[in-house]
């Protein structure tokens, strides 16, 4: 058994994974116009992925029982994670940035339509959805179509009817703003500390997790990088130099998703 996938244009990246049970195809079940998928990507179970134009960046997953739907382009960043039972309407467009968590269960909307219009209902409509870089809905969340500002966060089962501010959390049913009272996502961090960690992180994977660090090489900034062999992972500004060796793929997989995310230079 084969997962079906059937576009135009159709990019399935080295090393990704797709679930022989999962369907990849246009929103009304025909040819889709592009479908991309990045490196070392995944697609679980039974995963409905109904877009005429969806697009994946690396190491980005979606979970088993999946939904994703919507004649709009549906563009998600690297390092995405969708979490099972997940639902993505992209019938208003819908866009996520790079090092987005979905949590299990959410459902992000971009339209809102049911009611009897000839009747008089005046709840129609459609408009798109985009979601900054590092965005994290925990679980359980409901999204209208806002807008979502870097570094924003959602607590579980939040409702969200509102544009979210960058770097604040959220809460409740309608989510309303509690990083007053919880703090902010992320605090500040300096690079000589990010850079401390990362070696860290990386001894600890050659200890545990059989990576090898010959070819990969650390830096505060781009301007540290000396060469062009190794994998150079850039702490300030989160990138790295992708080579795609086996020693870059298996630190990538060790620091996702959790001890760290970089993307590609």
């Amino acid at each position: 058994m084969r997962a079906r996938i059937d576009a135009d244009e159709v990019v399935i990246g080295t090393g990704t994974v797709i679930h022989p049970t999962a369907v990849l195809c246009g929103p009304t079940g025909g040819r889709a116009r592009r479908i991309v998928l990045g490196d070392h990507c995944y697609v679980g179970e039974s995963v409905q992925l109904r877009c005429d134009d969806f697009a994946m960046g690396d190491y980005g997953k979606i979970h088993h029982h999946g939904n994703v739907h919507g004649a709009r382009p549906c563009h998600l960043g690297h390092n995405a994670w969708v979490g099972q039972y997940t639902l993505l309407d992209s019938t208003g467009g819908l866009t996520i940035g790079d090092n987005c968590g979905i949590g299990a269960h959410s459902q992000l909307w971009s339209h809102i339509k049911y009611g009897d219009t000839l009747e008089g209902c005046r709840f129609l409509g459609e408009r798109p959805l985009t979601i900054g870089k590092d965005v994290w809905f925990v679980g359980h969340c409901i999204v209208s179509p806002i807008t979502a500002g870097d570094r924003a966060m959602a607590m579980v089962g939040s409702v969200i009817t509102r544009d979210l501010e960058p770097n604040h959390v959220y809460g409740g049913s309608p989510a309303v703003d509690l990083t007053a009272k919880v703090g902010p996502q992320f605090a500040p961090v300096t690079i000589d500390a990010k850079l401390a960690r990362l070696g860290e992180l990386l001894a600890e994977a050659a200890a545990t997790a059989e990576v090898d660090p010959t070819p990969i090489a650390l830096a505060a900034t781009a301007a540290d990088i000396t060469d062009d062999q190794r994998t150079w992972f850039v702490v300030d500004d989160r990138t790295y130099t992708k080579r795609g060796t086996a020693a870059e793929v298996a630190f990538m997989k060790f620091l996702l998703p959790a001890r760290g995310k970089f993307t590609p230079r």
